[in-house]
């Protein structure tokens, strides 16, 4: 019995391997016959449910893997296999006895779809990112964009529009993303006269990530402007979408529509993409702040974000005191977390902010009193700081932040008496905003809704007709007596 067991310990890694091996591999075959079909059958559906069950092999490429599989899809000594062969090291040959036993299982397609050869050089081009490999990565996806130019078919749009998306990201990891730049306005452009819906959204959002990059806000909103509508036909796509534009809305200074993009992005982002709704909640938070608005605590706490946003939390938190000294540190302590995101010049705009919170404090706080005082609650630390506190009050006042008045003979501000916010027209703009963003739901809600295919061309059964038949006449017979009865 001992000895039994000391076999099957010594095997099963081995059998292990190759179960695995042969499993990922006749997958990759069952997902090339779905694409078959799909393209012999023009059924755009079914070369989407392939690229999403190839997201799931993902893990599971090796490079042996791939290797025969290429050698099963693609013809031998053709291009395209010869090209994308020398980017996938070959496997020892216990792996490759595996690989040419089970490709013998299953004969190749008799013919060679465009969208199959599309297929090769993305699974390529995911292995090799995978692996680190950016140099081989660009010049792989840059073949496989050569290739597409000559391609004009609606059933490979799914796989371009992923290919689109790695090539961008390739050379992005190698610091050449202002080379491709012109290449994609091109590709944006023949997508847009080919009606490719699909890659004009993959496209866009990949020319304003190209600007927003190099700090270009003027020409990715030229651009944005300019561009066909967005209409939002894959979930990801908008989302990337309504978060370029949130950030360039907050540098244009818009804070209500960056506010409201930034939101609704981290909202239909999916779960899993954490590291999405991560940058999404920072620029979120810093729009609120600019508005003058706190966010809530529970932001904060969301599950895996606690760290990440720490910061932030800690910005926020000084911001609501008011306190200009703490305002400071903060920004000092996470400066290289804050350039990293790229927030630090919208931190700086903050200081007004911290200021004014507690100037209003202040004046919630204290009736009367001396400017000087004033200058020290807020810690000005200037040359003149008594002149400072009084322009601040200033235009405080102007601004309709505080409801007070200064006694320059005396050196005060003076607090008014704080009324009924229910007398104001405060109550009534929130009630709208609300109103306003549940119509808003409500209206994309209806607009997310999807049908069966060809309802409306469904033939009606012999009974249904019948029925039909016999309520018009009834309807017409009442229509007509009710005639007679007005004459």
């Amino acid at each position: 019995m001992t000895q039994d067991v000391e076999m099957k310990d010594n095997h099963t890694p081995t059998q292990s391997v190759v179960s695995a091996t042969t499993s990922t591999l006749q997958h990759l075959k069952e997902i090339a016959a779905l694409i078959d079909t799909g393209s012999y059958t023009k059924e755009v559906r079914r070369i989407a449910r392939a690229v999403r069950l190839t997201v799931g092999l993902r893990l599971k490429l090796t490079g042996s893997v791939i290797s025969s599989f290429l050698d099963f899809a693609l013809v031998p000594g053709s291009e395209a296999h010869t090209r994308l062969s020398c980017f996938v090291p070959k496997g020892d040959e216990h792996d490759m006895e595996v690989d040419t036993a089970s490709s013998t299982s299953q004969a190749p397609p008799k013919h060679l779809p465009a969208e199959l050869e599309i297929y090769c050089y993305f699974i390529v081009l995911l292995f090799l990112i995978d692996q680190k490999k950016y140099n081989e990565a660009k010049v792989c996806s840059s073949a496989s964009i050569a290739r597409l130019k000559s391609l004009n078919r609606r059933t490979v749009d799914v796989i371009a529009s992923k290919l689109y998306f790695y090539y961008s990201l390739s050379y992005e990891l190698t610091n050449d993303l202002a080379e491709i730049r012109s290449t994609l306005l091109a590709l944006h452009h023949s997508a847009t006269l080919r009606h490719d819906e699909l890659g004009q959204e993959t496209l866009l959002n990949l020319l304003l990530r190209n600007y927003l990059h190099y700090n270009l806000y003027d020409q990715a909103e030229k651009l944005r402007s300019k561009a066909p509508r967005f209409e939002a036909h894959s979930n990801q796509q908008f989302c990337r979408y309504l978060f370029y534009l949130g950030k360039i809305r907050t540098i244009q200074l818009e804070y209500t529509d960056a506010k409201e993009s930034l939101l609704q992005a981290a909202r239909k982002a999916p779960i899993a993409s954490l590291g999405f709704r991560i940058q999404c909640n920072k620029w979120a938070i810093i729009v609120r702040l600019l508005l003058g608005e706190i966010p809530e605590r529970s932001i904060f706490t969301q599950k895996g974000m606690e760290k990440l946003l720490r910061p932030y939390f800690e910005l926020t938190n000084a911001v609501r005191i008011g306190d200009l000294e703490l305002f400071g540190n903060v920004q000092e302590k996470f400066a290289k977390t804050f350039a990293i995101d790229r927030t630090q010049n919208l931190i700086v705009r903050l200081r007004h902010n911290v200021i004014r919170t507690g100037l209003r404090n202040i004046s919630i706080s204290y009736s009367r009193i001396s400017l000087q005082d004033v200058a020290q609650k807020l810690r000005l630390n200037s040359a003149n700081p008594v002149a400072d506190a009084e322009s601040i009050v200033a235009k405080a006042i102007r601004d309709g932040a505080i409801d007070a008045t200064i006694d320059h003979k005396n050196g005060w501000m003076v607090s008014k008496e704080t009324g009924d916010i229910y007398s104001t027209n405060e109550p009534q703009t929130a009630f709208n905003s609300r109103i306003a963003f549940c119509l808003n739901m409500h209206n994309e809600a209806v607009r997310a809704l999807r049908f069966p295919p060809n309802t409306h061309k469904e033939k009606e059964s012999d009974e249904k007709r019948r029925e039909k038949k016999q309520q018009e006449e009834e309807l017409a017979k009442y229509m007509a007596e009710e005639d007679d009865d007005d004459f």
